[in-house]
């Protein structure tokens, strides 16, 4: 959706000066989301997208449940692990409930101190979610290619403070953009997205924005690029060390201890490419929040099912506690 000063063929400076004195500010969203054909239809996606969101919550909360519970999983692999869940909890519980919320009558509205926070929290989480997965690869990188050593080098003061850094990176990465829009005043209303995205917010502002679409470009690439180049950097030495084990059974060992997290970059990394990275012509007006629910939904879904069902220890441990429950419900 476009907005009004683009509706009435203006710029935004002209927009504003034409209508400086009689412009009524914005306190107050109205997020459109998603639009269906039917009530029936509506109501369907309704009890899907809370079955998702159930589903997410259970696993996530059932990764944090083991890894504080057992001694098997104090390590620094799962320290991070317990970290990711706490970030995807973070990140489904800013949008999802407010998606939720709009499918229901009269919950379309979000006010304007409300949306700059789901905002800044959305991308807060999100930067911090890469950064830690490139913390994670160099967690992976020296379990495979310095394990004599590993106890050593990955302590448990390393492990807080690389999660420390993995917050204030994103925290300084975003905070001045995030101060930027705070200070914007917004003459249009409508948001034509599920949740307060940054576009969609810019758009809606009452004086150019480039500077802040341009300061936002720069910090997330520098950002995403540098996350991805360790990443990038640590597997490609974990490959070269893996191809020199002789044996089949060293190489699938090795192979295990990061295939869960390298199938969980590939989906991060491809669904924040999938949604930033795409075609200018040939997309439906409703593509943009088509494509987030990958990063919003379906990322945060799969995690947790990814590293339970194929982590062996965690099988393991999941196997112990069903049996023990089972020998004492039959007590």
């Amino acid at each position: 959706m476009l907005p009004i000063y683009a509706l009435q063929g203006l710029s935004k400076t002209e927009f504003v000066l034409s209508d400086k004195r009689n412009m009524t500010l914005v306190t107050e969203f109205i997020l459109l989301g998603f639009m269906f054909s039917s009530h029936r239809a509506e109501m369907y996606f309704f009890f899907v997208i809370l079955f998702i969101y159930f589903c997410t919550m259970a696993g996530n909360l059932l990764i944090l449940t083991l890894v504080f519970s057992d001694q098997r999983l104090r390590s620094p692999m799962y320290f991070f692990l317990s970290n990711l869940s706490i970030l995807d909890i973070c990140f489904i519980n800013i949008t999802v409930p407010k998606m939720l919320q709009g499918l229901l009558p009269g919950g379309k509205n979000i006010s304007l101190v409300a949306c700059l926070a789901q905002s800044f929290l959305f991308f807060l989480v999100g930067v911090s979610n890469f950064l830690l997965l490139a913390v994670m690869s160099f967690d992976r990188f020296v379990a495979i290619c310095h394990p004599l050593h590993y106890s050593t080098i990955m302590h448990q003061q390393l492990c807080v403070r690389l999660m420390f850094g993995v917050w204030m990176g994103a925290f300084f990465s975003i905070a001045t953009s995030a101060i930027g829009m705070m200070r914007l005043s917004y003459c249009s209303s409508v948001l034509n997205h599920f949740f307060c995205d940054v576009m969609p917010l810019l758009m809606n502002a009452c004086v150019n924005t480039d500077a802040i679409q341009l300061q936002e470009i720069i910090t997330s690439s520098i950002m995403l690029l540098t996350s991805l180049l360790i990443v990038f950097v640590s597997y490609a030495k974990i490959m070269k060390a893996i191809l020199k084990i002789h044996s089949a059974q060293g190489r699938q060992k090795a192979f295990s201890t990061c295939s869960s997290h390298a199938l969980v970059v590939l989906l991060a990394y491809g669904s924040c490419i999938f949604t930033y990275v795409r075609p200018t012509q040939g997309q439906s007006p409703d593509y943009n929040k088509k494509v987030a629910m990958l990063t919003t939904v379906v990322v945060p879904l799969l995690n947790p099912y990814i590293y339970t069902l194929r982590n062996q220890r965690v099988r393991e441990i999941l196997r112990d506690n069903l049996t023990k429950s089972a020998i004492l419900k039959k007590l």
